[in-house]
């Protein structure tokens, strides 16, 4: 089924000017988008997901009010939404396997939504700017496209993404929106910000450093935040970043240099060590088992150690 746009099949776009010239009230709703304040997320009722990693639940959830993710560059994040189930989900996406992940989310969110009737599926996309390799755009297109060959009518709503999602600050380039969280109580999807990236940051992020492929990171069932398994080579030769200095890292692993939050390299370089550290990742992982986390009545991720 097509990807609609107020009820009006999209067709075929060559690039987000066209999508913006065929569709303005689009671009007018993206400038309004960003224009909201940034919302602080409370983290006792976060779910974060990071890079190359989503997570989808349903207002019945007693864990979870938020989903959310940001320090996304030429990075897009997508939250799918299905209105008569009001099950949502958020994706963090960064290009590498676009046309097999989009089907995931939508699996995802069409698995707790069986029971309805009615409703339909509302797809947000919010993320990109106008970078030098036009990485943002090429993903831009990819995703529209991905979601255009889905079974399901999906009706696009938000499409906040690439010049339209661009600000200039010192003749830089930078997205507005670096991050978003969507409620799933209300269904309201937001810019936010997080000051935590938990459980098993480090590890979560060691695992997208290494290539790992875009994960489903969550059991709304039980509640449980799922990380890994997963491997990397205990040779791996990397300890030289941590010498190097920033501009280096930024210049060499970031697709986008100028436009990264400030913490970037410090992430990288944190990231990095755990790597090191952990030579071999097969014990981090007991029994090949992925590591569990669940939400303490304090509101906080603690590791569960006998599931």
């Amino acid at each position: 089924m097509p990807l609609l746009i107020q009820n009006r099949e999209l067709g075929c776009v060559n690039s987000s000017a066209e999508l913006f010239e065929k569709y303005p009230h689009l671009q007018e709703s993206a400038k309004t988008f960003r224009s909201r304040p940034l919302v602080d997320v409370d983290p006792k009722c976060l779910l974060y997901v990071h890079q190359r990693e989503f997570a989808a639940t349903t207002p019945a959830d007693k864990f979870v009010s938020v989903i959310g993710s940001d320090d996304a560059t030429t990075c897009h994040l997508v939250v799918l939404q299905h209105t008569g189930s009001r099950a949502a989900c958020l994706a963090h996406c960064d290009g590498s396997n676009t046309w097999s992940e989009v089907p995931l989310f939508v699996k995802a969110v069409a698995s707790l939504s069986t029971f309805c009737k009615e409703g339909r599926f509302e797809l947000h996309i919010v993320g990109g700017f106008i970078d030098d390799s036009k990485r943002s755009h090429d993903l831009s297109l990819d995703l529209l496209a991905a979601f255009q060959k889905q079974n399901e009518e999906i009706h696009l709503e938000t499409c906040c993404i690439t010049e339209v999602n661009d600000v200039v600050c010192d003749r830089i380039h930078r997205p507005a929106v670096y991050g978003v969280g969507v409620n799933v109580k209300t269904g309201e999807v937001f810019p936010a910000s997080f000051t935590d990236k938990g459980p098993a940051e480090e590890l979560r992020s060691a695992r997208t450093f290494v290539g790992g492929q875009m994960a489903d990171i969550y059991d709304c069932s039980r509640g449980l935040v799922k990380v890994g398994p997963c491997k990397w080579s205990p040779n791996l030769d990397i300890g030289f970043w941590l010498s190097q200095d920033d501009d280096t890292i930024l210049k060499y692993l970031s697709t986008s240099p100028k436009a990264e939050p400030p913490h970037f390299v410090r992430h990288i370089k944190s990231t990095i060590r755990f790597i090191l550290e952990h030579p071999d990742p097969d014990g981090l992982f007991p029994n090949a088992e992925p590591q569990l986390f669940h939400r303490t009545e304090g509101g906080d991720w603690e590791r569960l150690l006998h599931p």
